[in-house]
């Protein structure tokens, strides 16, 4: 234990405990974690390139969506394989979309479909860590779990190479579930960049009543001067370490404090978090869902600034999480479960979202992504005569604003809709096109933990989605 340690040690010893402060992200201490998820916004690295937007909006469909049955219908595909439902005109001519989504097919001229995802990883966890980090996974294993060895979330480069210019914001947010299939899918968080790069994580239900940040609350025994008392002795203590130990590290350490109580005592960041400035009718409009609520608190954290917002649509896991709305692993019962939970809710929240943020001007600087990690078989019949399996070879993703290119499909499947027959796409190369828009280079480098440079991405940006 160094002397400054020591120091800490003793300084968490006094009756004003430390855990009496403030808990952000995932697990952090304040006077400990947040300061240094702080101090990443003031490390990262600029490169210079042109972004595109100024933000991102992730939202991740969790199961793998089956895209036979929504935007990628095959009606004349072979009885077995084309599935129940019938394909319904949209605001794109000569385009269709399932039956079950009218409110969606209005708004299909808002978006840009990639019908040629392709990737092989089958199982949850592996594949779900490719989507949301952008890399492979060593291998296609269930039991994979998190490690220093493996990427890091796309949020969580973006925060360390573009974080948000406000210090009382976070760059990276995720809520509200951790996604999961036995075990935690890895490529949530920082990996090996470290924890000032995790997401600033929100494990509770927006759709539920009482939904706030209990996180962001002082203790009522906790007024802002006994707040400031207790930076001041933090403070003190790390001037006697520094003297001690004259430590290039703990130099500047004040200015990160100071941002860290900015950020507790932001009425900017408690707003955007408060669904209740929201007028009931869009309220109801997005839907009161677990993803109807998450995607409208998506929509205010970008507006204030917020860089990079995932939401998972998925179900609760684990202690706190939030509501759960399901995700679309569909191995049984794939048509009732489509028909009468999924897309219906997709059918309400999509196009309310799209256009609440088209009449706000939002997609002009913000991109909004909508995939999962894998699609579904052709061939029906999994786990019961109704359902469809794993099937990553061949799916669609969605993506709008930014400049993409409005009511372009790009890349065409093959007559069941197993394999692309034009213009694969992998996650690698979606992460890279996040990354360009952003204005990161994709070909920058990260040090993992054992001093290694490793690209951000290993694909190419789709330049040729957008004008």
């Amino acid at each position: 234990m160094t002397i400054r340690d020591e120091h800490l040690r003793t300084a968490l010893s006094l009756p004003v405990h430390r855990r009496h402060l403030l808990t952000v992200g995932f697990g952090g201490l304040f006077g400990l974690n947040l300061p240094n998820l702080l101090k990443a916004d003031d490390t990262a690295a600029r490169n210079g390139l042109a972004p595109r937007v100024k933000s991102v909006i992730f939202l991740h469909q969790w199961g793998g969506p089956s895209h036979i049955d929504t935007f990628d219908m095959k009606p004349n595909a072979p009885v077995g394989m084309r599935g129940d439902f019938n394909p319904i005109s949209t605001s794109l001519p000569g385009v269709t979309i399932c039956e079950h989504m009218p409110r969606f097919s209005k708004v299909l001229h808002h978006f840009t479909q990639i019908r040629t995802m392709q990737h092989r990883i089958k199982n949850h966890n592996a594949a779900g860590y490719y989507c949301i980090s952008g890399h492979a996974p060593p291998i296609d294993d269930q039991r994979l779990r998190d490690s220093q060895e493996l990427f890091p979330a796309i949020g969580s480069v973006v925060s360390r190479f573009r974080p948000g210019s406000d210090p009382a914001l976070p760059s990276f947010v995720s809520f509200p579930h951790k996604i999961a299939d036995g075990s935690q899918t890895p490529g949530q968080f920082a990996s090996f960049l470290g924890k000032s790069y995790d997401p600033f994580y929100i494990g509770q239900d927006p759709n539920k009543s009482d939904f706030r940040l209990p996180e962001l609350s002082l203790p009522e025994s906790m007024t802002l001067s006994r707040l400031d008392d207790r930076r001041g002795l933090v403070r003190m203590i790390d001037q006697q370490a520094r003297l001690l130990e004259d430590s290039a590290a703990a130099a500047g350490a004040d200015r990160f404090q100071d941002r860290a109580v900015s950020m507790l005592t932001s009425s900017r960041l408690k707003n955007a978090f408060d669904l209740s400035q929201e007028p009931d009718k869009l309220r109801d409009a997005y839907g009161r869902t677990t993803y109807g609520q998450s995607c409208l608190l998506a929509r205010r954290l970008v507006e204030s600034g917020v860089r990079f917002v995932t939401v998972y649509f998925s179900r609760s896991i684990g202690n706190g999480g939030g509501g759960g709305d399901g995700g679309w692993d569909t191995h049984k019962q794939n048509f009732s479960d489509l028909k009468n939970r999924l897309m219906p809710m997709t059918d309400q929240t999509m196009p309310t979202m799209i256009e609440d943020m088209a009449s706000r001007g939002m997609l002009q600087d913000t991109l909004l992504v909508w995939t999962g990690e894998m699609g579904r078989a052709p061939k029906i019949g999994d786990q019961d005569p109704q359902g469809r399996g794993h099937w990553p070879m061949c799916y669609t993703a969605l993506i709008a604003g930014g400049g993409a290119k409005a009511g372009l499909i790009h890349g065409a499947s093959d007559r069941t809709g197993a394999f692309p027959t034009t213009a694969p796409v992998r996650p690698d190369d979606l992460s890279a096109t996040i990354f360009k828009s952003l204005g990161i280079d994709p070909a920058s480098e990260m040090i993992d933990s054992l001093g290694r440079p490793l690209p951000i991405s290993a694909g190419r940006p789709l330049d040729e989605l957008f004008t």
